[in-house]
């Protein structure tokens, strides 16, 4: 047989041991709930900017003869927040309520932190319209840089946007 006095320290170990295991544990599900938080806030963002590019691409179909009014206001980042008349209060023609109408999503995206652009959709030969929805570090444009959306007709895979393409 064996003396105590040999085993003396064994079951401080053994919890040391225990708890080095549940530490091990914890941390791992410690990383599987940030991962679940930055994947829930990226499906907000999402939601939130196809939103955005409906709500646009709505008004745009409502309101089709000033595509070209929309296309100006919206690519050129002054007149973007800008408009001219309030068009709720005031009787508004077609290329004051485009005006009136980029103004009022991009505020509300601005609001959201997120930024907007309307530009031709690379590769299509029928003139249709991509809206650019972009949060986080991306911009909402079309470029060769990691911090555009596309690259030419290929998205930008590490890129935080929504393309919706309107008509």
């Amino acid at each position: 047989m064996k003396k105590i006095s040999a085993q003396k320290g064994v079951g401080l170990i053994e919890i040391l041991v225990a708890l080095l295991i549940l530490a091990v544990g914890i941390l791992g599900f410690v990383a599987l709930q940030y991962r679940a938080v930055e994947a829930t806030s990226e499906a907000i963002n999402r939601v939130q900017a196809m939103n955005i590019a409906r709500d646009l691409a709505e008004r745009i179909r409502a309101n089709r003869d000033a595509l070209t009014t929309y296309q100006t206001q919206i690519q050129t980042a002054t007149n973007q927040t800008n408009f001219a008349t309030n068009c709720i209060t005031s009787a508004c023609n077609g290329t004051v309520l485009a005006d009136f109408d980029v103004s009022q999503v991009v505020n509300k995206a601005s609001g959201l932190g997120m930024t907007m652009n309307m530009r031709t959709c690379s590769g299509n030969h029928d003139g249709r319209n991509c809206i650019y929805v972009a949060w986080g570090d991306t911009s909402a444009t079309d470029g060769t840089g990691t911090g555009d959306c596309t690259n030419g007709a290929a998205y930008n895979s590490a890129s935080s946007c929504v393309i919706m393409e309107t008509y």
